[in-house]
């Protein structure tokens, strides 16, 4: 099949095909698209980048203008969920282009920006929801839109909706939707989650494979750094700097990791900007707007996004920092080589994360070629982090940790048979402490008291030892049933130091 003619779609959806420039099907539409048309459930893995968005919008427009009715109040015909806003936003974007010549209409639902807009657009129906799961499920339960009458309901990314602890959220959600629809699941890999939940969503499913799982697209050249950590930002620099027209993607790991790297490289002269979930959903619409337009030439990323961009022209995708799961490492280059262009992805690997490298390339199947340093001989415990531990005076005690080897607190004596943590506070109890510890007193503001029986050692302290109350104290004084007329100063009262007994004579 070598072009959209021969799919027998309909033809205001093959003016809008030629229109944005599609001349061929890729492989996962030529496969899909007649399956979906023939009504079947589809069950399709495929990566990024391979043109999902168009294998399962085409024909899902293609049936909703068979039909002539119109969307009811608060109801949707068709619907689609992904997993983060981005990604909804561009899902969106393509299908109000493929929609362009007809009456269909296209809503989005997604956290971040304000319920009571989607309330509104959505009373007054809709024949594409695009949402994530989370305020899909708020709106639904608010009784803002009623999903059971979804003819078509489309899953995409559904790794990453499962990886993002949304598996629950589905869970309601399906038991929302209407039975009598047609489902179509698509995934970048095939963990055991996901079979589960096609079992859960598909009914007799029909399954297409575009690309081998762990696959990245044939253009992507892949290198890696071995570099020590202190040298990472300036081996970044140096790289950008060498590619200073191109147009590039770099991930770090944390939030806070991306923010400071952005920064630093804006100092440094680079038009760079960031995205990540503590940015807003507005300040994340102007940064890849920005991406889009040029203005922006680097974008500083988490994982956040390595899934929700499409940016045409995206030359270099550097993984600043390895990712902790290896399939995000496919998922981050496949921003690049899109629609069969070239790309280069470029990976800085140091000691501590040579094991998550290893993981990557156990996952593909392949060796990733070394650009510059020396490869390790061994990786570390992917667990293992350098940890800075401060000597305590006096020996490895048992307290740096807190436990002893039953597991119970110690705070005796230590290995290498020095006092620990009790005999310290010990040598430490103030003056008059001491004093009553060495004459055999009992405690009190400076009082003293006649020492009691072993017998009375279980009694409560508002006892002396022959059984009787001990009389209130209230002049603050520490003697027991005195009276001064001095006010009591309460129980934050300061300790007072006992008085010198006279020598004796």
């Amino acid at each position: 099949m070598t072009s959209f003619d021969q799919l027998d779609l309909a033809p205001s959806i093959l003016k809008s095909v030629k229109e944005m420039g599609f001349e061929k099907p890729t492989p996962i539409q030529r496969d899909a698209i007649p399956l979906v048309l023939q009504g079947h459930d589809v069950m399709g893995l495929a990566q990024t980048g391979t043109g999902k968005t168009a294998a399962f919008g085409l024909p899902l427009v293609h049936h909703l203008l068979a039909r002539h009715d119109r969307p009811a109040a608060k109801t949707a015909r068709a619907l689609i969920m992904a997993p983060t806003r981005e990604l909804v936003n561009q899902i969106a974007d393509h299908l109000r282009a493929y929609v362009r010549h007809t009456r269909l209409r296209v809503n989005v639902v997604m956290g971040g920006v304000s319920i009571h807009g989607q309330r509104q657009k959505l009373a007054r129906g809709t024949d594409i929801l695009v949402a994530t799961p989370g305020r899909l499920l708020d709106l639904a339960e608010r009784r803002s839109v009623f999903l059971d009458t979804v003819d078509f309901l489309v899953l995409d990314e559904a790794d990453q909706m499962l990886d993002m602890g949304f598996i629950h959220t589905l869970r309601k959600l399906e038991k929302m939707i209407g039975k009598e629809r047609q489902t179509m699941l698509f995934s970048a890999t095939m963990p055991r989650q996901i079979e589960t939940l096609a079992a859960e969503y598909l009914f007799e499913p029909k399954r297409i494979q575009a690309a081998t799982p762990g696959k990245a697209a044939d253009k992507v050249r892949q290198t890696v750094h071995f570099v020590a950590p202190g040298e990472k930002i300036a081996l970044l620099k140096k790289c950008l700097h060498n590619n200073d027209d191109d147009v590039s993607i770099v991930f770090a790991r944390t939030k806070h990791g991306a923010e400071k790297l952005m920064k630093n490289l804006r100092a440094a002269g680079f038009p760079a900007d960031s995205i990540h979930g503590n940015k807003s959903q507005g300040q994340r619409d102007r940064t890849l707007k920005g991406f889009r337009n040029g203005q922006v030439r680097i974008l500083v990323a988490t994982d956040v996004a390595a899934r929700g961009i499409d940016i045409p022209g995206v030359s270099h995708v550097y993984n600043y920092d390895l990712p902790e799961v290896a399939e995000n490492y496919v998922h981050r280059i496949g921003r690049t080589a899109r629609a069969g262009a070239d790309g280069e992805a470029v990976a800085f690997c140091t000691t501590e994360t040579y094991g998550l490298l290893r993981a990557v390339e156990r996952l593909m199947d392949i060796t990733i070629e070394t650009e510059s340093g020396e490869r390790p001989e061994r990786a570390l415990p992917a667990t293992r982090r350098p940890q800075r531990r401060t000597p305590r005076r006096g020996g490895n005690h048992q307290a740096r940790s807190g436990k002893s080897e039953n597991g119970k607190r110690s705070y005796g004596k230590s290995n290498d048979g020095k006092p620990g943590r009790d005999a310290y506070k010990k040598r430490r109890k103030p003056a008059g402490d001491r004093a009553r510890a060495e004459t055999g007193e009992q405690g009190g503001h400076g009082g003293s008291f006649a020492k009691g029986s072993q017998a009375d050692a279980g009694k409560p302290r508002t006892q002396k030892a022959s059984g009787k109350p001990r009389a209130r104290r209230n002049d603050g004084g520490g003697k027991p049933g005195g009276g001064s007329g001095r006010p009591s100063l309460g129980k934050n009262a300061p300790r007072r130091r006992p008085r010198r007994k006279a020598a004796a004579a």
